[in-house]
């Protein structure tokens, strides 16, 4: 009776205090965010003709009352877009779900991690999983990731396909190397204030991936950062301006679906603003919803209304909603505000389960349970994908999980993957690493000086790099080919991911910029955001004053002189 009665309050908190969410939009420097806040209008360009969005009436103006659909359902026809899947699609998932075993179905809706660098045919076939995920361990070369995707497609004999997914953001989170092209950190595109180079390089990215077999990618990153005291995101944030963000994010789905591979944007509700990092410890996400609205949320309630494939949920606790529940296994947070609220009727991902944010607490058939009752569809790498499968089973029959709660978790995921299938036919592999202009155009548009002379040659004849040895024959390349010497002239410091603050002619941040603050520069700081052997062709460019630095910071760095040129 306490739990009813608690989930009843939840109910009635998230109906009352979400309608007061609503708050003006912002507008960025890209354009409208109208209705930022929870039940607020999404701009007309997101709402396909002929359909009304959530929270909306047909006039455009916000509804005075919350929409709340059935979630646990698939879409319907009028819910679905030219970039959802069909009417056809969802008949046909509904078909093969309804053909499946118990067993098999509580596989299908689990994507594994695996050991080793050779195909997991076994694993898939014998727990009938959705897919997996490809880990830096899996990797051996991409040729070799290239064959393992393919042998586990074939051997699978699903008509719908797999699941085959890697975390490939750009900048410090990239499962798979050279040659595929190197992309610098997400938080360049915030930089650049031109989100048509956020699409551009995800849907070359996209295609390369495609080339190689995935089907999903585990991205792009839609959390707000708060700043240097973000322990986790960093420059996997485009940055801490919500409605900025909001427009990085949706131009990167753009082009990853462009590419024919599924988004999946992350991590809901937000994980750029709680001081724990998910992957030790449960995260506290202490703010009011108020405040969610205006900032968190944003750039989810957009994509959301642009209708985003794919939404992963992170283990953050939402205290105003839930408390100490994780988020990843909250029915008030992914059924009540991601589904009903914003209206999301989408894939919905949890994070990875073997992460210590679940792992402390729970088991992995416990685990398994709650995200699915909680709305959850695709269950990512429990640490024991067959102790999963159990907890689904046993759940099912002993009434504690309902069967049509799993029969829509799958044929979400099984309409996903057909829609996925239906698309263009993969790139060949030639284009792999074909996208270095791609990368050198997003650098050249990022590229900030906070501190220093804005134009002219910064360096003379000669230059002198510190840092990592890898970067610094990166830059060394560089430098050579632009005929300047190295070993002579100003010592140009090259900080990346986890630097401390230097002291040296130039400083030059090549991750998050908050160590420029700190740092002593005789000449200039500057702001690069990636260490690619693109982003050291960018900035020899500007050293040298054959290129401007068109970019802007786009989060707060304490004591920088100024926010870009």
């Amino acid at each position: 009776m306490r739990q009813r009665f608690r989930a009843l309050c939840v109910g009635v908190a998230v109906a009352v205090v979400m309608a007061g969410c609503s708050l003006p939009g912002g507008r960025s420097a890209e354009g409208s965010h109208e209705g930022v806040g929870l039940g607020g209008p999404v701009s007309s360009a997101s709402v396909p003709a002929g359909s009304v969005s959530p929270g909306t009436v047909s006039s455009g103006q916000p509804s005075t009352q919350a929409t709340f659909t059935d979630p646990s359902s698939a879409p319907t026809t009028s819910q679905t877009t030219a970039g959802d899947p069909s009417a056809d699609e969802l008949a046909q998932a509904r078909t093969a779900v309804s053909a499946m075993s118990l067993r098999d179905e509580a596989g299908q809706v689990i994507v594994a991690s695996y050991p080793g660098t050779d195909a997991p045919v076994d694993l898939v076939r014998n727990l009938h999983l959705a897919g997996v995920i490809v880990m830096g361990d899996n990797v051996a070369s991409p040729a070799q990731v290239a064959t393992s995707n393919s042998t586990l497609t074939k051997e699978s004999h699903r008509p719908w396909g797999l699941f085959i997914a890697v975390d490939q953001e750009g900048g410090t989170v990239n499962r798979i190397g050279a040659p595929l092209t190197a992309f610098p950190t997400f938080m360049t595109y915030g930089a650049t204030r031109r989100p048509q180079l956020a699409a551009a390089a995800a849907q070359a990215s996209g295609e390369e991936l495609r080339a190689l077999g995935f089907t999903v990618v585990l991205g792009p990153d839609a959390d707000v950062t708060s700043g240097a005291d973000d322990p986790t995101i960093g420059s996997r944030s485009a940055g801490s301006h919500p409605g900025s963000v909001a427009s990085v994010v949706e131009a990167a789905v753009r082009g990853y679906r462009a590419a024919g591979i599924v988004p999946v944007i992350k991590h809901f509700p937000g994980h750029g603003s709680v001081p724990e990092d998910s992957h030790d410890t449960l995260a506290i996400q202490s703010e009011s919803l108020a405040t969610l609205g205006r900032r968190d949320l944003v750039p989810f309630r957009d994509a959301v209304g642009r209708h985003t494939p794919a939404v992963m949920v992170g283990h953050i606790a939402l205290q105003a909603l839930d408390p100490g529940v994780p988020a990843s296994l909250s029915r008030p947070d992914i059924t009540g505000l991601l589904r009903q609220r914003l209206g999301f009727h989408g894939l919905v991902v949890t994070d990875a389960l073997e992460m210590a944010a679940i792992t402390n607490s729970y088991s992995p058939g416990r685990a398994a349970v709650a995200a699915l009752r909680a709305g959850a569809d695709v269950l990512l790498m429990p640490p024991n994908p067959a102790a999963a499968v159990r907890g689904i089973v046993h759940a099912v029959r002993n009434g504690s999980l309902p069967r049509r709660r799993l029969d829509d978790a799958a044929t979400h995921l099984v309409s996903t993957l057909l829609h996925q299938r239906a698309g263009s036919a993969a790139p060949r592999r030639s284009v792999i690493g074909s996208h270095a202009s791609t990368s050198l155009a997003a650098s050249r548009a990022a590229i900030t000086i906070v501190a220093g002379p804005c134009s002219g040659d910064l360096v003379g004849g000669g230059v002198t790099p510190e840092g990592d040895p890898t970067v610094v024959g990166m830059f060394k390349a560089a430098a050579e080919q632009a005929g300047r010497r190295i070993g002579s002239g100003p010592r140009v410091a090259l900080l990346g991911y986890g630097a401390l603050p230097a002291r040296a002619d130039i400083v030059v941040s090549l991750d998050t910029p908050y160590v420029l603050a700190l740092s002593k520069a005789a000449i200039a700081k500057i702001a690069l955001y990636g260490s690619t052997p693109e982003a050291m062709t960018a900035l020899v460019d500007v050293l040298i004053g054959r290129a401007h630095a068109p970019g802007r910071l786009p989060v707060s760095v304490p004591g920088a002189a100024r926010t870009g040129c």
